[in-house]
């Protein structure tokens, strides 16, 4: 994972969309597309389905693991896992699991799995408090840059699009 440059922290703060002093991280995977750790694990370990059952981040378990498109899911119990594994589609995050703000905005920040929102059955996550507060602000309008932006940026390295 690369770390975000304290300049383009600092350009974030600045536009209140990070905490200032806070050193969020840019991060990737061999694919580009998901926002995996090194061991290529999605969404820092939590379960991808709990978001939607649960209305909650729910730590996942890495003995209850599953692949999906070259990545691997952590689940917190069996049932969860069968659930993701009979469809998949449904609970992968939108934009690879990169922050939903910063998608909007042309960029790709990695996620605090605890900072989600399920909207029309898909789930977004953000950065931190400054970007989710902004995207809730006008979720609609968000959406639509970001799904504009995505397909422009979505198998450009995390680190190429940090912003200058």
């Amino acid at each position: 994972m690369t770390t975000m440059t304290r300049r383009t922290a600092l350009t974030l703060a600045a536009a209140g969309l990070i905490a200032a002093g806070s050193s969020p991280v840019l991060a990737g995977s061999a694919n580009h597309a998901l926002n995996a750790n090194e061991n290529g694990v999605m969404l820092h370990g939590y379960d991808p389905v709990a978001y939607f059952t649960q209305d909650a981040a729910v730590k996942g378990d890495a003995s209850i693991s599953a692949e999906h498109e070259g990545v691997t899911y952590h689940f917190s119990s069996n049932e969860t896992r069968d659930m993701f594994m009979a469809e998949p589609a449904k609970y992968v995050p939108a934009y690879g699991g990169y922050c939903a703000m910063g998608t909007a905005m042309g960029m790709k920040l990695d996620t605090n799995p605890e900072l989600f929102r399920v909207v029309d059955d898909k789930l977004y996550l953000n950065v931190a408090e400054g970007p989710q507060k902004k995207w809730l602000s006008d979720i609609p309008t968000h959406i639509a840059r970001a799904n504009e932006n995505w397909p422009e940026i979505r198998n450009i390295p995390a680190a190429e699009l940090q912003a200058n």
